[in-house]
Parts: C-alpha cells; sequence; structure tokens
C-alpha cells in the first residue's frame, strides 16, 4: 500500500438522535455506502444519566428513552432504504455519553457520519458538542453533515499544505471525486511574508510561483494514480481557513486534514480543521493524520 492510501474497512457508521440535522446525516451516509458498496450501521445513544436521581430510581426513564430511541431508528432505516434500496442497512440502540459510543463504535468503519448539530444543541449554534468530540479524535474520516444545497456543484475541495500529513486526506478527497465524478479542488494557502506585509521590497510573484510548485509537486502522485480525476491546484495568499471556507461554498464537500495533539496525547483538533468546521457553509470531513505530531 502506498503513503497516504485510503483502506477500505467493511462499514460506514451514522449517529442519529431524532434532529433533523441526525436525519441529513443518515441520507448522506446512505448515498455514501451505495457510492462505497458497503453497509450502513445506523446508532442512536440514548444517555440516561440526566435524568438518573440516586434518591429517586425511575426505570421507567430508561425504557421510555430506549423505545423513543428505537422508533428514532426504525425512520432512521425506512428515510435511508427509501433512498439507496440496495444498501444494507442495520441499527443498534447503545447507552453512554454519544460522542465516546460514537468514537468507539467508528473502529469498525471507513468512516464515521454525524449531524451539524443534534437536538441538545444550543439556539443559533454553528456546531454541536457531539461532532466537535469525535471529528478528528477517530482514525477514520468523521463527517459533519450540514443541509444539502439546492443544486449540487460537481466540485470536492480538499486542503492542502505541502507536508505528508495531510496525504491521509488527499487520499479521501481523490476517492470522493472518482467515486462522485466531481471536479478535485486543492486549496493551497499560504501567508504573505512579515516582510512583505511590513512594507519591505520583495518579489511577490516570484513567492507566488514558489508556492504554486509546491502544491503542483504534492498533487503529482495523485494526479498519476486518479487519472481521470480532474484536479484544480487553487494557490491563494490568504490565511487557511478563510480560503479553505471560501472555496467550500461552491463545494458539495470540504475535506480537511486534522494533526494537533493534546499534552496528554489524546487527538484534538487542530487550528485550521476546527476553524472550517464551525466557518464551513457545506459539508465537511474531517481526516487525521496518521502519525500526528505533538505541539511544542
Amino acid at each position: 500500500m502506498e503513503k497516504g492510501e485510503y483502506t477500505m474497512p467493511d462499514l460506514i457508521v451514522v449517529g442519529v438522535d431524532g434532529s433533523v440535522p441526525g436525519f441529513d446525516a443518515v441520507a448522506w451516509a446512505a448515498d455514501d455506502a451505495f457510492r462505497m458498496h458497503v453497509p450502513l450501521r445506523t446508532v442512536c445513544v440514548v444517555e440516561t444519566w440526566p435524568y438518573q436521581v440516586p434518591q429517586i430510581p425511575a426505570p421507567e426513564w430508561d425504557e421510555a428513552l430506549i423505545e423513543n430511541a428505537r422508533k428514532v431508528l426504525a425512520q432512521a432505516e425506512e428515510m435511508a432504504r427509501a433512498r439507496q434500496p440496495t444498501v444494507e442497512v442495520t441499527t443498534e440502540v447503545m447507552t453512554g455519553t454519544p460522542a465516546a459510543v460514537l468514537r468507539e463504535q467508528a473502529g469498525d468503519a471507513v468512516e464515521l457520519v454525524v449531524g451539524s448539530r443534534g437536538l441538545g444543541g444550543f439556539a443559533g449554534a454553528v456546531l454541536g458538542s457531539v461532532s466537535m468530540n469525535v471529528a478528528g479524535q477517530v482514525p477514520v474520516p468523521v463527517v459533519v453533515v450540514r443541509p444539502r444545497a439546492a443544486v449540487a456543484h460537481g466540485e470536492i475541495v480538499v486542503g492542502l499544505d505541502g507536508s505528508p500529513t495531510c496525504e491521509p486526506a488527499l487520499a479521501y478527497a481523490f476517492r470522493q471525486a472518482e467515486l462522485r465524478g466531481s471536479t478535485l479542488r486543492a486549496v493551497y494557502a499560504w501567508a504573505l511574508p512579515f516582510a512583505l506585509a511590513a512594507g519591505f521590497s520583495c518579489d511577490f510573484e516570484a513567492l507566488r510561483e514558489a508556492q504554486q510548485r509546491i502544491a503542483e509537486e504534492q498533487l503529482t502522485s495523485w494526479r498519476e494514480r486518479y487519472p481521470q480525476v480532474k484536479v484544480i491546484a487553487d494557490v491563494r495568499c490568504a490565511h487557511p481557513v478563510d480560503a479553505l471556507a471560501a472555496a467550500g461554498d461552491r463545494a458539495d464537500l470540504l475535506v480537511v486534514g486534522s494533526h494537533g495533539r493534546s499534552a496528554i496525547g489524546s487527538i484534538v483538533l487542530g487550528s485550521v480543521s476546527r476553524g472550517v468546521l464551525h466557518h464551513a457553509r457545506c459539508t465537511v470531513t474531517v481526516v487525521r493524520a496518521k502519525d500526528a505530531p505533538t505541539p511544542a
């Protein structure tokens, strides 16, 4: 297997909680399961602890919550089967903390799909706590689904930074572009050097050409591996979050890598992937780097 190659495990896992964004995630996951020819597992996590008072045991609460979860899953299964009849769909009710359960479920998956917000989200919030607590924290891509645009753009955007850590994101993005027959826009954003920003003399055109070469060099092997995918190297002098979010306005999917790591070793979102999740208006996939470096 070549460096950065994306391998397919057995299924797609999607979290559903009865919210509209959750059902949007089911629809997205069903379509991707069809494209990938893999089964779909829909999971509804019952979090009982907020209702448990030690002095007042109430087992009927658990039963009611579990029964509601079964109804949500039945609706999700019906939606997925109606949308993609050939996809094998299974359902599972689980108890625990939603983010923790979904992270565990991701171990068997090709990708984990969640809605941008759930039932417990605050009004006006861009991103829910579950999506923030699974993206970048599992070894498989995490798809945070936002409502579909009225018209498909036929384009996928991927973030490029010239380093090996974004290779898994490129692998995922090229595979998605191949499956969808979409154009792939690889966005490489570079910062204005301090000397130039401060007004000192500098050859801006030479700098721009050098950055263009970096982007093209990283894309070369991927172009050879996926000759049928149309690739646009989009090099911009801008902040990566601004550049990616702007490109995402004309995309069906935006793919970013994540290679942050906390002091205790647990994987966390990097600043770019976190910023993109908050500012992009399209569906975003976060792909964790294989070997995430520890920040200084």
